[in-house]
């Protein structure tokens, strides 16, 4: 999961940037980068950590030009290393630098492919260098013996859309020549465009989230469709055209659940609205399956589930109440490593307030329950607060399935509803009552808000996986390499050898 920013403007990019990449920050905390371009000039500083961590005022003195991109990063592909923090650059043809949210499927093979065929070195494990590789190689096709313009990067961008699998939103700049982005042919994950007129001229940016735009005092000017690829040269003029055979629109159902911000408008759909869907579809099903006056109070687990809990309380008209207290200065358990790193840090991420609890049976509504470790520590807290019964639900149905399009979610063994039922999974987070989700109502509730998305990436929910390239024997390698980390790097050594040696 990723964040990213393409500015092109008549003003200094950097600061531009690095407030859409604040804006920005939910989507990745282990890595920012920024690159600009001033004139045929590439400018960039990426490091490891948060935003206002990584960009000190000299390295904002240090990005010069009107034109740049950034990226805010939490790896799925490659390592943690600073080595891979986006963006990328290659300095032919033309010089492109590149960033992107998603996950190539096929990243392997392309490895291969491009040592081959195309005569590239790919020197990370970074599913990103793979991308701006295959890009950079057919842009050098799709301009022998002509100069570059928007119809030669389009049909570049349509060979890519055939030769790579997965997910992918992308930014991407060409030295002296402009901004380019484009989206999967699946639109699985979010991209959009806002613009912004002054007397200076148009300006355009390129986000991950409308939040960003309109953070910056752009206005939101729509959604870039699936396999679309749009590019904004160095004067300012736009050029956009469809790149993909028969795309069709999948947004990733995890975004409304959990990862994009509330105030984000997301192919059509308010996340907001969505989540308040949500806890009324999760508050029918409770209706069903609990008699009136079995629950005393309705809590959130702070912040992505509370218009969910909220809702859900006022249709119930059961009361509501705050019974956690969230440290703001404490990353995303989610998204943290190591079962042991992030048992601990959810008690100083949470605070129970044991007023609230005592003597009460309690409803907790969580966004989602991924491995379970967050979910049985919550349990706990508000038992040791003295609640007499805690009931637990989900606002987004059981996470049976890995993702494999840009979001960490583990190995199959540790996702606490793999093989297990909803009791079992309840025993194991000792709860007294647990209630998820419904599949169908989780996707009427980003439906019903826009009734045009008919279709979604719900993958870790169902195990439908919509590129139809992922197996079990790819599952099962996914869990050996992330199981046996050492290995992938012997795997990677000898990958390199064979292809060193091949004639």
């Amino acid at each position: 999961m990723c964040g990213i920013v393409g500015i092109a403007s008549h003003n200094p990019a950097n600061q531009l940037i690095y407030d859409a990449l604040l804006l920005l920050q939910h989507r990745g905390q282990d890595a920012a980068g920024i690159a600009t371009n001033h004139g045929n000039g590439f400018f960039m500083h990426k490091a490891n950590g948060l935003v206002r961590d990584v960009f000190r005022t000299r390295n904002m003195r240090s990005l010069p030009g009107s034109f740049g991109i950034g990226q805010v990063r939490y790896p799925t592909a490659g390592s943690a290393s600073a080595e891979e923090a986006q963006p990328f650059y290659v300095n032919a043809p033309f010089g492109i630098i590149l960033a992107h949210n998603g996950n190539l499927t096929n990243a392997e093979q392309l490895k291969i492919e491009m040592f081959k065929n195309d005569r590239r070195h790919i020197n990370t494990e970074s599913d990103t260098e793979v991308l701006l590789n295959v890009l950079a190689h057919e842009i050098q096709q799709a301009t022998i013996g002509y100069s570059l313009d928007p119809d030669a990067l389009f049909k570049a961008v349509a060979v890519v859309h055939q030769r790579v699998r997965g997910s992918y939103a992308v930014v991407a700049q060409i030295a002296g020549h402009g901004l380019l982005a484009f989206r999967d042919p699946f639109g699985i994950r979010p991209l959009c465009i806002g613009v912004n007129e002054n007397e200076k001229g148009t300006e355009y940016v390129i986000a991950s989230e409308s939040v960003a735009l309109e953070g910056l005092g752009f206005r939101f000017l729509r959604d870039v469709s699936p396999g679309e690829a749009i590019f904004i040269d160095i004067e300012g003029n736009l050029y956009n055209q469809q790149c993909a055979d028969n795309p069709t629109l999948n947004p990733c159902a995890f975004e409304f659940v959990y990862l994009a911000r509330p105030d984000s408008i997301i192919d059509g759909a308010s996340v907001y609205a969505t989540r308040l869907k949500m806890g009324e579809y999760l508050a029918d099903k409770i209706k069903r399956e609990f008699s009136s006056g079995d629950i005393d109070v309705v809590m959130p687990i702070p912040d992505s589930s509370r218009p969910a809990a909220i809702q859900l309380a006022l249709k119930l008209n059961i009361e509501y109440r705050e019974g956690f207290i969230k440290n703001r200065y404490i990353g995303r358990t989610f998204l943290m490593p190591g079962q042991a790193i992030r048992k601990k840090s959810v008690r100083q991420k949470l605070n129970a307030i044991a007023s609230e609890f005592k003597g009460k049976t309690v409803l907790l509504v969580d966004d989602s329950i991924v491995r379970g470790t967050t979910s049985r520590e919550i349990v706990q807290m508000a038992r040791d607060s003295g609640a007499k019964r805690v009931i637990f639900a989900s606002a987004a149905p059981p996470v049976k399935f890995p993702n494999v399009y840009g979001i960490d979610m583990p190995t199959r063994g540790e996702l606490i509803a793999y093989g297990r039922t909803d009791e079992e999974v309840c025993r194991e987070i000792t709860a007294d009552a647990l209630v998820y989700q419904d599949i169908d109502a989780l996707k009427r509730s980003i439906s019903d808000v826009n009734p045009a998305l008919k279709n979604f990436e719900a993958s870790c929910f169902d195990g439908h996986y919509i590129t139809g390239d992922i197996s079990r024997d790819y599952l099962d390698h996914i869990e050996y390499v992330r199981n046996n980390p050492k290995a992938e790097v012997e795997d990677g050594v000898r990958s390199q050898l064979n292809l060193a040696n091949f004639d």
